[in-house]
């Protein structure tokens, strides 16, 4: 009991500390629309072609999550409002489902602002197994970083973003109408192409390694 106390109260320290620098963030009407209305995101937009930025999250076990974590890799982002809504579940379920199909050294994410043990329910109940589910509950350090974080609502819009190796934008898509779903097909097939990009860069690297120990050879 006595730790379960203590974990709330350092949630909600840190939820508390969150919203303060929310007060400070660029607020932005003409994004997304939820039922035709426009709904205000907090945070600064990120574009095509930027680095990055960080973020932190948490797993299912509230242990910290950060870009670190999955640096190198080809990485796809989903991000959703709830993951107990009909269309963010067909979102997570849709892109489990491709990571099958994709080359084995891309990482996939789901991020929402759902509680870990909601997220993890939700895993179990859908068997979402092959995707990692992460949580913004905690700082709302995502929706901040990436534009993504609806006011006085504390979720986050709906978007994908795919960041290369390197650790640059190479796809962005933040859904103007919070109920659609996202364009699929695109963000896989940008996920796919900088994963082969990647991999012809090691066998160029590998063929000029391999060459240059040749020429070493030779001239022993």
């Amino acid at each position: 009991m006595k730790k379960v106390l203590v974990t709330s109260l350092l949630f909600m320290s840190t939820l508390s500390l969150a919203y303060d620098i929310q007060k400070n963030l660029p607020v932005n009407y003409d994004i997304v629309k939820a039922n035709g209305k426009s709904v205000a995101l907090l945070g600064n937009q990120i574009e095509l072609g930027d680095t990055a930025p960080d973020f932190r999250v948490v797993n299912d076990k509230f242990s910290l999550k950060t870009k670190a974590d999955f640096a190198g890799k080809p990485l796809l982002i989903s991000t959703v409002p709830s993951l107990d809504t009909g269309v963010c579940s067909i979102q997570t379920k849709r892109f489990n489902d491709e990571v099958e199909n994709l080359p084995q050294d891309v990482v996939m994410l789901t991020i929402s602002a759902d509680l870990p043990f909601a997220q993890k329910r939700f895993c179990q109940a859908e068997k979402i197994d092959k995707l990692m589910t992460l949580s913004d509950s905690v700082w709302r350090d995502f929706g901040m970083n990436y534009g993504l974080l609806i006011k006085d609502m504390g979720l986050l819009a709906r978007a994908i973003f795919v960041i290369s190796p390197d650790d640059k934008i190479v796809y962005k898509e933040v859904v103007s109408e919070l109920s659609e779903q996202p364009n699929y097909d695109a963000a896989l097939e940008a996920l796919r192409s900088i994963s082969e990009q990647q991999m012809d860069d090691s066998e160029e690297s590998l063929a000029g390694v391999t060459e240059e120990q040749a020429k070493k050879n030779d001239n022993l």
